[in-house]
């Protein structure tokens, strides 16, 4: 047997944030069996009533933080410190537990992959008679058993300024930059993801903490995660950190239309055509982001001046097979698949309540919707059956529609006010009601303009309700269900280790009949979405130019061109269906031609 087994992440997957309330205590569900995933940061209101529900379950001393100047970054860095802890208690436990059937040492090696050199390692030791090769074996196994990443999630457009007595407070007491600090301060020695695009004042901010840039032995304790849609946004974000002396650990590549929640569409850039970029030009980017890095981190002489050796290249967005997460890795080399979406039916990995994990099972592709709910006025995957949805359309049929707007996160608009308000709240839906009649619109283009006024949804409170109501907190809140259109391929309540077997193929959960491949679902939705723009485009409706529009369909076209080469390498069975999709893609696209006006 060897003395040692190299290191490596356990998993080759990971479990993007989803939501708010979702994923904001899954490391304390999964992370002991080396599973990395992601914490939302955005609602400290949230992650305070977790922090005491968890102190309460695990008899650790609860003080409440209560509101104040810096109470949002003291919640997140006790919070964090708090799971940091757990975990750590989780894992002792997990590495001293028996090899037997069922415990916890036991259930983290059979979930690994089965490629993984440490889990032929356990193999071959369930092979070995009782004795001292066998015990030494098990101990090497217990100390290889090692826990998965307790990252955090900021999306760094809600970086919402915050007053005192009418007065603005300094810029570090903004929301991101008050979430940055939060995890900045934290125990945790972890990735910070960023999304939603470049923040130049928060990525400024992060050089005044050490855990940002490499120790003495060249180690970083906080590490960086950009999610990205395409290279050219890897690359200009990479290099702006690069000249802070920030290096970029992971590019995580999402795709622009086929994940859950909020979408930021791409100029018809497919995460296939994306990916091949990456392939092609990773060195390249390392090459040109090095210097800059080196030559910044020179002149801060208190850190070591070790320069990383790679970064590594992840994807997330719309997997939903063995064989898509296979060909991810082993075509395009990457890292890391995230896989998020199924897992809001694996109720020990994330958060939800009865009602609406009853209704996702049933979920149809007509309940699942790209809506215009979210107040950030951008595209949102919703479900149309939620309780959030029942709640909305409630208070429009009693004449009261709208949200109280009780944790105003994303308050940014001063259409009819000094300080900012959310789109979803009722101030603003009522005040943008009785204006409309008064604006000159044609009937077609108000009745759309007065759905999306209407359609606007609580994505801060209610989307932590996903987490207070199966926890008790909050057992009567309305919980928004921001799933991904892939969820109406799964349909059953599935165990951890069901859906980690789902994952490397060692079952399948799929239920429905005529699921297409990812990369054809991608481009279907890209065709729908710019369908859409074009009719409304007439109308003064469309939120792209004429041009983005043309530059999204002719990215398209390229797109099928490139899918169809790279059939080829696809399993034999399913390369006819592939095909036959990019086929009728191809010709539902090319008839949609934007008319000149």
């Amino acid at each position: 047997m060897p003395d040692t087994i190299a290191a490596s992440p356990a998993h080759t997957f990971h479990i993007p944030v989803m939501g708010t309330g979702f994923t904001i205590d899954t490391p304390l569900r999964v992370a002991r069996y080396g599973i990395s995933s992601s914490i939302s940061i955005v609602d400290d209101i949230l992650i305070e009533q977790i922090r005491k529900y968890h102190c309460e379950k695990e008899n650790e001393p609860y003080v409440e933080i209560a509101k104040g100047d810096d109470s949002r970054a003291l919640r997140i860095t006790a919070y964090l410190n708090l799971v940091d802890r757990l975990v750590a208690r989780q894992v002792d436990a997990l590495q001293n537990s028996p090899f037997d059937n069922g415990s916890e040492i036991t259930k983290y090696y059979e979930m690994l992959p089965d490629h993984a050199p440490v889990k032929k390692t356990y193999l071959q030791m369930l092979a070995l008679p009782d004795g001292s090769e066998k015990k030494s074996t098990q101990d090497l196994l217990r100390s290889q058993a090692v826990p998965g990443s307790i990252d955090v999630n900021i999306m760094t457009k809600l970086d919402r300024d915050q007053y005192k007595k009418g007065e603005m407070l300094p810029p570090i007491y903004a929301d991101a930059m008050s979430a940055l600090r939060g995890f900045a301060e934290s125990t945790l020695s972890a990735s910070i993801v960023f999304s939603a695009g470049i923040n130049k004042r928060l990525y400024r901010y992060m050089t005044e903490f050490k855990d940002f840039f490499p120790d003495n032995n060249g180690k970083i304790k906080k590490k960086i995660i950009l999610k990205v849609s395409d290279h050219r946004s890897a690359e200009i974000q990479g290099r702006f950190l690069a000249k802070l002396g920030l290096w970029v650990s992971e590019f995580r590549i999402e795709s622009g239309l086929n994940c859950g929640g909020h979408t930021f569409p791409s100029k018809g850039f497919l995460m296939g055509v994306v990916l091949e970029e990456f392939k092609r030009k990773k060195n390249e980017l390392r090459e040109k982001l090095t210097p800059m890095y080196a030559k910044a981190l020179s002149a801060k002489q208190e850190f070591a001046d070790t320069l990383p050796d790679n970064f590594k290249v992840t994807v997330q967005g719309g997997v939903g097979t063995a064989a898509e997460h296979d060909f991810l890795r082993n075509y395009y080399g990457v890292d890391s698949v995230g896989w998020g979406t199924p897992f809001l039916l694996v109720p020990e990995a994330v958060l939800m309540d009865a009602v609406n994990i009853k209704r996702l099972m049933e979920a149809t592709g007509d309940d699942v919707f790209l809506s215009d709910a979210s107040p950030l006025g951008v595209p949102f995957w919703n479900m149309r059956t939620s309780t959030s949805e029942d709640l909305r359309r409630r208070r429009i049929k009693e004449g009261n529609p709208g949200s109280s707007c009780p944790k105003g996160f994303v308050g940014f608009n001063t259409e009819f006010t000094k300080r900012p308000i959310c789109l979803a709240s009722r101030a603003y839906i009522n005040k943008k009601l009785e204006l409309l009649p008064k604006e000159d619109h044609s009937p077609e283009a108000y009745e759309i303009i007065k759905e999306r006024i209407l359609a606007k949804s609580c994505v801060c409170h209610e989307l932590g309700g996903n987490a207070t109501v199966p926890l008790g907190i909050d057992p009567d809140a309305a919980a928004t269900v921001c799933c991904g259109p892939g969820i109406v391929d799964f349909s059953k309540i599935a165990t951890l280790q069901e859906m980690v077997g789902h994952i490397y193929g060692r079952l399948s959960l799929i239920t429905s009949k005529d699921r297409p491949h990812m990369f054809v679902k991608e481009l279907s939705l890209y065709v729908d979405y710019l369908r859409k723009e074009i009719d409304n485009f007439p109308l003064g409706l469309s939120v792209n130019s004429a041009s983005f529009l043309g530059g999204m369909r002719e990215n398209l076209l390229k797109g099928i061109e490139y899918y169809q080469t790279l059939s080829g390498e696809l399993v034999e069975d399913s390369r006819e269906k592939f095909l036959a999709g990019l086929q009728e893609m191809k010709a539902t696209l090319e008839p949609l031609i934007l008319e000149k006006a």
